[in-house]
């Protein structure tokens, strides 16, 4: 299981990249294995305020269909519409395919979210 050290986690497998007030969200290495081959990605709109552990969105496997759940509370700035026609992308890179970019309504969120050591410890227990 790959963890990146920089990205922020939630307990529902997300990930999260922050680059100034704004931040790249995707899935986890975790996520995308127990999930298998994934096949669609319900991605949100453009311009929606989503508020933190809302849904965002569906994504779904072979296997199984998940919500995809916001980790802080904010703006839908942009969507990766790649996944569109190649989902499998989440799988062959979770850390480089974001799903969306947003921009942060209050950063103080990002303080309930996991560091990569913490979200390892998490993964362990789960496992």
């Amino acid at each position: 299981m790959k963890i990146v050290s920089g990205l922020f986690y939630t307990k529902d497998h997300e990930w999260v990249r922050v680059e100034g007030n704004e931040a790249y969200v995707g899935i986890t290495d975790f996520a995308q294995h127990a999930l298998g081959s994934i096949v669609y990605v319900e991605l949100p709109e453009v311009d929606e305020d989503v508020e933190g552990e809302e849904s965002f969105g569906t994504i779904e496997s072979v296997k199984a269909a998940s919500d995809m759940l916001m980790p802080v509370t904010g703006t839908i700035l942009e969507v990766n519409e790649a996944l569109e026609n190649d989902p499998s992308l989440v799988n062959s890179d979770p850390y480089e395919t974001w799903i969306m970019k947003i921009s942060i309504a209050n950063k103080a969120d990002l303080d309930e979210l996991m560091n990569a050591e913490e979200y390892e410890t998490f993964c362990n227990e789960e496992a």
